[in-house]
């Protein structure tokens, strides 16, 4: 049997919910095939409605019926819920976690030495099948257990494959990097009412300039700052825009952002 055909999704949240959106659409299973344990009756009745996916009310029940399970919660909630499906758990199932900090030695411990575990990082733009995402894997991890996890991730975005020392790193880039351009974006269409455009052109300009400059950055496959320097003409607008960044930091304030997020990503897993 494909394991893609038997999938188990303990916590039916907003990743989630990626997840089984993106597996839907790429036609890598189908919604029979997908089995969900989520403890909000509200949430697990629009996820049953939406996806027409089937819902599990037990840890014995939702591990019986599937192949790969995968672990969308909260890294705060990880040991108890271990502790509920441990005894379920056999070694032929594939266990897959995107918990923030959760180390694989640290879900080891919890579970049978004998289990494969690859512990992933996506992020939130799977919601529209644009994340990004990293994953490793333990020792009992097979290449084919880690080319079916990346045909799931891939599912809702780009996937790649990094040592797990890495993955801390990967949460404070691309895990917390949503939060960083929406943040971003909210300065920039700011900027643009304080300089007189109306706030409903000033959202359109900026979402519109950052949409592309990704796309541009992406489809070029050039560097971040070539693609700057043919937007910065000698003694300039944009340049004269660069020199207040410069001023006020903006670059030592992202990386310190990033480094923030990288040490607490750390911390959860302590």
């Amino acid at each position: 049997m494909n394991p893609l055909q038997s999938i188990g999704m303990v916590g039916g949240g907003q990743m989630g919910e990626a997840l089984i959106k993106g597996l839907l659409a790429s036609g890598l299973t189908e919604a029979g095939s997908i089995t969900v344990a989520e403890p909000s009756p509200q949430r697990r009745e629009y996820l049953e409605n939406t996806y027409h996916i089937r819902s599990s009310g037990s840890p014995a029940e939702l591990s019986a019926s599937s192949k790969i399970i995968i672990l969308a919660i909260k890294p705060q909630i990880m040991e108890p819920v271990l502790a509920l499906y441990r005894e379920h758990l056999a070694a032929e199932q594939l266990l897959i976690s995107i918990a923030a900090g959760v180390t694989i030695s640290q879900m080891e411990r919890c579970l049978s030495e004998k289990m494969r575990i690859i512990r992933v990082m996506p992020n939130t733009p799977a919601l529209v099948l644009a994340g990004a995402s990293a994953m490793s894997g333990n020792a009992n991890a097979s290449r084919e257990d880690m080319a079916l996890c990346g045909q799931i991730f891939s599912a809702v975005g780009t996937c790649v494959e990094v040592p797990e020392s890495l993955l801390d790193a990967v949460t404070g880039l691309s895990g917390s990097g949503p939060g960083y351009v929406f943040t971003f974006l909210e300065a920039m269409i700011d900027g643009g009412v304080l300089s007189g455009t109306p706030r409903p052109l000033a959202e359109q300009l900026a979402l519109q300039t950052l949409y592309g400059s990704a796309k541009l950055a992406l489809e070029s496959n050039e560097p971040a700052a070539v693609l700057k320097g043919r937007v910065t003409s000698p003694g300039g607008t944009t340049i004269a825009g660069l020199q207040v960044m410069e001023r006020d930091g903006l670059r030592g304030t992202m990386m310190a952002a990033v480094k923030a997020a990288t040490d607490r990503s750390k911390e959860l897993g302590k």
